[in-house]
Parts: structure tokens; sequence; C-alpha cells
């Protein structure tokens, strides 16, 4: 009876140990924050091998980035007029923020727009047309290696878990159960990590990201005057305007003018009365 659990028992640290070599090969590929390492020096290889044959049929994986920067008219509207254009591709806006006029200009809005990466330039021109373009800025870059390494490590790690399920189905011990079912589910986290990734990759890779800023332009006050003509309305203008300043402050100084004349007279008035009565002279 010892005999027949020693066997399940040795295959199933066999099996353990295979696919622990598997999925710890597939977890060293990864730093500790999560991030892809490059591709095996071999896969580079070949790689470059078949590139160089001009026979490569890679798909290369892209992640575009960029910001434009657009003055118009109104933010507002231009803002709308955006979101439309980038919706009718198929698009979408992750963030969106617009700010009323102040300090001299005529407000602002910022976009986040998602547009997919094969209608990008289709749609950066429509944009361009909202006003006048200050700036574009585009950064592009491949994450090739780290995608198709992604896939391998996902089909390898399916791979392990569907021998440990076909293990755990013929197991006929407590210790083996346990034991599998735990490397099972330890392999399923690390699985459900690895396509989470894949999917955030897939989308950063589908769908371009662009900040778009539209703003107006700067509102300059008072100009100086560059010729005689411009010099005499500038006089003109601080002629009446001083006048007219001056009107309102009368306009106010009268209500206090007035009370201080009625005050002034009541003094004057009640100063004459108690002032004593000359006395004649005696002779």
């Amino acid at each position: 009876m010892r005999r027949t659990l020693i066997i399940p028992t040795a295959l199933l640290l066999s099996a353990l140990a295979l696919t622990g070599c598997s999925a710890g090969a597939d977890s060293s590929a990864y730093d500790s924050g999560g991030i892809a390492a490059p591709m095996p020096a071999t896969d580079t290889l070949n790689q470059e091998a078949g590139s160089a044959d001009g026979q490569s049929t890679v798909d290369r994986s892209v992640i575009t980035t960029g910001w434009v920067t657009i003055t118009v008219t109104d933010p507002m509207d231009a803002a709308a007029e955006a979101a439309r254009i980038t919706e009718s591709v198929g698009g979408r806006i992750d963030s969106r923020s617009e700010y009323a006029p102040r300090g001299g200009d005529g407000g602002s809005a910022t976009l986040t727009l998602r547009i997919p990466s094969k209608d990008l330039t289709a749609t950066l021109d429509k944009l361009k047309e909202l006003g006048e373009v200050q700036e574009v800025s585009l950064s592009a870059t491949d994450v090739t290696m780290e995608s198709q390494d992604l896939d391998a490590r996902i089909t390898s790690m399916r791979a392990s878990i569907d021998r440990l399920t076909a293990l755990l189905a013929g197991a006929t011990d407590t210790d083996s159960l346990i034991a599998l079912e735990t490397a099972i589910s330890d392999r399923q986290g690390q699985l459900e990590s690895m396509e989470a990734q894949q999917r955030f990759l897939a989308d950063q890779v589908s769908m371009s990201t662009v900040t778009l800023n539209l703003v107006t332009e700067q509102v300059v006050a008072d100009p100086q005057p560059v010729t005689f003509l411009d010099g005499l309305m500038a006089g003109w203008n601080a002629f009446v305007a001083f006048f007219a300043g001056l009107l309102v402050v009368i306009g106010v100084l009268i209500p206090w003018l007035v009370l201080a004349g009625i005050i002034t007279a009541v003094v004057i008035v009640i100063i004459k009365r108690r002032k004593p009565k000359a006395t004649p002279p005696v002779e």
C-alpha cells in the first residue's frame, strides 16, 4: 500500500518541478514593476536573421502618444467639435477640462483623446482645421518584442495549468490534491495578471493617445501709439476720460458739499445769536 502512494507522489513532484521551471522562466522575464524584459538573445538573433532575409512577417506593435496645441476663437465650441471628430472615427474622450476667460484670455480647453491608430493621421488633419496650429508633437514606442514575449508566456502558463489540472483529476491522496490545487491557484493568478497586461498593451497599441490644448490669443490692452493720428486719438481719449472721471467725482461730492453747507449755515446762525450785544458808551 505504501508503494502505491509513493508513485503518484513522485509523479506529482516531477510535474511540479517541470511546471515550476516553466513558471519561473515566465516570471523571471519580468522585473519588480511588472514590465516585460527584452526577449532572449536567441529569439533576437532569429528575428534579425528573418529581417535580413527580407521574409520577416512580424507585425510591429507601436504605441503612439502626442501633444497638439491649437489657437481657436471659442475653446468651448472647438472642444465640442473635437469630441465629435474623435467619436466619429470610433475614438473616445478619456478626460476633458474647460476653463472660463481669465487674465486677458478668452478661456481654454484640454482634452485627452484616444484615437484609433489607423485613423490618427486623418483625424489630426481634421483637428488642425479647428484653428491655428501652434504645436504638434508625436512620439512612437515600438513594443513588438514585449508583446510577443508576453504572448509566449501566457501560452506557456496556460499549458502549465492544463497539465496540473490533468494531474489533479488523477490524484488520489490528500497531500497531492492540496499541492496541485495550490500550484494551480498560484499559476491562475499569474495568468490573470499577464492577461491584464496583455489587454492594456493591446489597448495602447490600437488607440493612440493625444492631448489636445485649445487656447485663445492674449488680449493686448492699451497698445502704444505709433503714428501722429494714434497719438491724437490717445490724447483725446485721455482728455475725455479725465473729464468723465472729474464729473463722476463732482457727482459724488455734491451731496457732501450740500450737507457741509447746511451744517456751516447752522453753526453761523448759532454763533450770531450767542454773540453779546454791544453796550452804548456812558456819557
